[in-house]
């Protein structure tokens, strides 16, 4: 009908335009904040996001009882070592009948408490490629132990976290980091006094730890600073791993460090406990030449806050708290001779949150101006956000967002959900919960970041995606497929995108297997009015992308739809 009628179809091309150039043209929108629940019971420790839109949200059996009781009056009992040690015999029974853990739904904004049967504290995980999380040690009675939770429907029976009682850990992982890796295993890399990695799952020929000589190098003497390493997997098949202020591209195959590349600049610490972030900016995968191999895409890590060295001392034992780092850092690890490209944030930061965003930018979030992470070790709580514009040039990439008025100290975790906000909760800088603390309670709160896309003055350019044309939901490597999606005003320029985004495994301020891919996109088929379908190919290899769930966006002139999930394998 459109076609027939000259008069609407140029004031129909109007609107678009004047759309567009009003978005591109206006002052970008600080979000809005939105408080989901006062309290779950329980502080976000660690979250992770699973494919049935689920959060399984968890912090330790060491904090002491939550506000949260199991169900049926339902009471945990564990025989504690009373000094950690295994070598000592004396041990305390310890009755908890209140939870740890909980699923929280994001559609139906519930929670549910679930039950966990030893020590998760200061724990890691991931994804395996059938969707299961799979979480790793923690500490006292956890530190060697495997645990699993299923993706499963609330009131089915035993949908609850499992424990591989039979099964563990060759080393003690108590701060330890995980990644995913191209053949679906994962690797588990350090921990306090673990100077050592391993694979996991385990099987006959794999229960055992390998030594890695560059944790122990960038130990420092009380301070540590080389605890949850930060890991990306490169699309080279190589682990980047960034500890301190060092990092190295590390082939876990042969136990062999491939290249170390330059010390980050600034002279501060960047690793636990003088913690600052880290992610792998967005692989985008361009055209492959005709009749030529996959070409492997360009890989740069950002590296953002920290604290200067002896930091950690000054907090912990002399309650002087230095100020926190304010330098950036992004390297581009697959330069002939990469060199750290260094900028500052608009204020300091330790203890910050980085998040991919659907649109490629940066989200830095949560944190302290002051100090180090830790009990108590910390001050001066950052409640803006900062934006990061990553494909803007220096000087202009930085934007401060809406504060919240939630202070997010140690202990809390942040993660990108499919409706592209921001999950938010925790902060306990308390060895156990301690709701009368001042000036920094424990937090049981949970509450969400709406970044500026969702502003509803941008919903006629959001497109919404009705069906991925894949078969099973499944992504081949390197095969087309395509998406139908319904969008109100289509602008031609800059067009659409398909990126598909990992859930990650938040902690500790950072978010392992954290990983985003912009796919080679096709043509745009108009179908209808406001029916559109892109094709787009498969991402090339496992080494860039690793097989499991992935969230699916569309995004259209920088306003993503809601992700939907599929898998890559």
């Amino acid at each position: 009908m459109a076609s027939k009628n000259p008069s609407f179809v140029s004031f129909f091309h109007l609107t678009i335009l004047l759309c567009v150039f009003t978005m591109a043209h206006s002052k970008l929108s600080g979000g809005h904040w939105t408080l989901l629940h006062p309290s779950i019971g329980i502080s976000a420790m660690h979250m992770q996001l699973l494919r049935n839109d689920k959060v399984i949200i968890f912090d330790g059996l060491e904090v002491g009882p939550s506000n949260l009781y199991l169900p049926n009056r339902r009471c945990v009992r564990r025989l504690i070592n009373d000094d950690n040690d295994p070598k000592t015999t004396t041990t305390t029974l310890k009755i908890d009948c209140t939870a740890h853990s909980v699923s929280y739904d994001v559609v139906a904004n519930t929670y549910r408490p679930l039950t966990l049967r030893t020590n998760t504290w200061c724990s890691s995980g991931f994804v395996s490629p059938d969707g299961t999380l799979v979480q790793t040690g923690g500490y006292g009675d956890g530190i060697r132990k495997i645990r699993t939770f299923t993706p499963c429907q609330d009131d089915v029976v035993g949908c609850d976290w499992a424990e591989l009682g039979a099964i563990n850990l060759a080393d003690r992982r108590w701060y330890a980091t995980n990644q995913v890796l191209p053949d679906g295993r994962a690797i588990v890399v350090g921990g306090r006094q673990s100077f050592s990695y391993e694979f996991l799952p385990k099987n006959s020929r794999n229960d055992v730890s390998f030594y890695m000589r560059f944790l122990w190098e960038t130990m420092d003497p009380y301070d540590e600073n080389n605890l949850y390493p930060f890991l990306h997997l490169l699309p080279d098949g190589n682990l980047f791993i960034f500890a301190n202020n060092r990092s190295i591209s590390f082939d876990f195959r042969r136990n062999l460090v491939v290249r170390e590349f330059p010390v980050i600049p600034g002279g501060c610490k960047r690793s636990y406990p003088s913690t600052g972030s880290s992610v792998l900016l967005p692989i985008v995968i361009n055209p492959t030449p005709f009749g030529s191999g996959p070409v492997l895409p360009e890989a740069e890590v950002m590296v953002c806050g920290g604290s200067p060295p002896g930091a950690y001392i000054k907090s912990n034992k002399e309650r002087v708290f230095l100020p926190a780092a304010r330098s950036c850092g992004r390297l581009r690890v697959t330069d002939p001779d990469p060199k750290w490209a260094m900028e500052d944030m608009p204020m300091p930061r330790v203890m910050p949150d980085m998040l991919l965003l659907p649109t490629g930018d940066i989200i830095i979030i949560n944190g302290a101006g002051n100090g180090t992470a830790g009990w108590d070790d910390a001050v001066n709580p950052v409640l803006s956000p900062v934006l990061y514009r990553t494909r803007n040039p220096p000087g202009r990439r930085f934007v401060v967002l809406t504060p919240t008025t939630i202070p997010r100290m140690y202990h809390s975790s942040a993660l990108l959900l499919p409706g592209g906000q921001i999950l938010v909760g925790g902060s306990n800088p308390h060895r156990t919960y301690n709701f009368t603390a001042r000036p920094h309670r424990t937090e049981l709160s949970l509450e969400a970041y709406q970044p500026h896309y969702l502003d509803t003055q941008y919903s006629n350019m959001r497109p919404s995606i009705l069906t991925v044309e894949t078969g099973m939901e499944i992504i081949s490597y390197g095969q087309m497929f395509s998406v139908t999606f319904v969008l109100l005003l289509y602008s031609p320029s800059p067009g659409i995108s398909v990126a598909l985004i990992t859930p990650s495994f938040s902690t500790h301020s950072f978010a392992m297997n954290q990983r985003m891919l912009v796919l080679e996109v096709g043509r745009v088929e108009h179908l209808s009015i406001f029916a559109y379908k892109v094709s787009a190919h498969g991402p090339p290899t496992s080494t860039v992308a690793p097989p499991g769930y992935y969230m699916l966006f569309v995004i259209h002139a920088g306003i993503p739809s809601k992700g939907v999930w599929v898998k890559v394998q």
